[in-house]
């Protein structure tokens, strides 16, 4: 059986109209293609079955046009869709994506090690991986980091987290409590500290007392575990808790105390993930934008990759999505 004719970039540029210059930019992810352009060819590249040859390409440019993504872990909901993300508007630029997980224990320096091994252009640190970001002065990699506090070595983007708290807290001392009780994440999270940073100054600005801060792992489980201790001292109405699986344990807690949701506690969560809606009752929480996140990031890593801008973009601005919980 005779061999499919391998499509050329000559092929895609007639089929666009188009340069073969211009189809070599598309193919190597370059910002320097008028948006209109850019869909002509892919949808060319798209119709023809074109494959671009990433050996040669390697060879051509010095890039292997591949990105490394670095988190502790993609058990928890954030990451994995943030992966999903991430994953998504790196393919859509032409880059293949090599993904390497921490653990409880994990060293960020082997990471860095094991993603300049597999020759990346440059790497994507989320999370809770970020409190070792710190030794990326050595990485000799380029860097964008999710959620961190700024740092000259790399570009730093995220969602503004303690707005989100904030307006979180806000709503539920405007329904009327005196205070709010929070389920914080980890302590070594950056963007937990953000959340507990903007309840405070939504408390301290309404001149409510903050009470003590109970502590999860991210998990239900111990949102249930944290929410059961807040709740035997029969003193709290309304919990901020820090993500979407805290409060689906703070709602089974509420439950079992044989109270009621909002009527006798209110629940909010942070991140707005699927099956938020369909929690018993849908769950009052703050939304934000794992796909603009996730793109935002790619964007960023390859500006640098490809020598473009290096300034971080402006947070992202979280939203509170308004349901039966609180």
């Amino acid at each position: 059986m005779p061999q499919a004719k391998r499509v050329s970039m000559a092929m895609v540029a007639a089929r666009a109209g188009v340069s073969g210059q211009t189809v070599s930019r598309v193919a190597n992810g370059s910002p320097k293609v008028d948006p209109d352009t850019r869909l002509r060819v892919e949808q060319a590249m798209a119709d023809l079955g074109y494959r671009p040859n990433r050996a040669a390409r390697a060879l051509r440019t010095g890039r292997t046009h591949t990105l490394g993504l670095v988190a502790q872990t993609l058990a928890t909901v954030g990451n994995s869709r943030m992966l999903q993300a991430v994953a998504e508007s790196a393919a859509s630029r032409g880059y293949a994506l090599t993904v390497v997980t921490l653990g409880a224990d994990g060293d960020i320096s082997e990471a860095f090690d094991r993603l300049r091994d597999q020759g990346v252009d440059g790497a994507i640190v989320l999370n809770e991986a970020t409190a070792l970001a710190r030794d990326a002065a050595a990485a000799e990699l380029r860097l964008v980091v999710v959620d961190s506090p700024p740092d000259e070595r790399f570009t730093v983007i995220g969602t503004d987290h303690a707005a989100g708290a904030r307006t979180a807290t806000e709503h539920l001392l405007s329904a009327g409590h005196r205070t709010v009780h929070h389920l914080a994440g980890p302590v070594d999270s950056f963007a937990a500290s953000e959340r507990e940073r903007g309840w405070r100054d939504a408390l301290a600005a309404a001149g409510a007392s903050a009470p003590e801060v109970a502590r999860g792992d991210w998990t239900s489980a111990s949102g249930g575990r944290e929410a059961h201790r807040m709740l035997e001292t029969g003193e709290v109405t309304a919990i901020f808790a820090a993500n979407d699986q805290m409060a689906l344990g703070a709602l089974r807690a509420v439950a079992e105390s044989g109270r009621h949701v909002p009527g006798d506690v209110a629940v909010v969560g942070f991140d707005d993930i699927a099956d938020a809606a369909e929690f018993q009752p849908p769950l009052t929480t703050v939304r934000q934008d794992f796909d603009a996140l996730g793109e935002q990031a790619v964007h960023s890593l390859v500006s640098r990759i490809e020598g473009g801008a290096d300034a971080a973009p402006d947070l992202l601005s979280p939203a509170l999505v308004l349901r039966a919980s609180a």
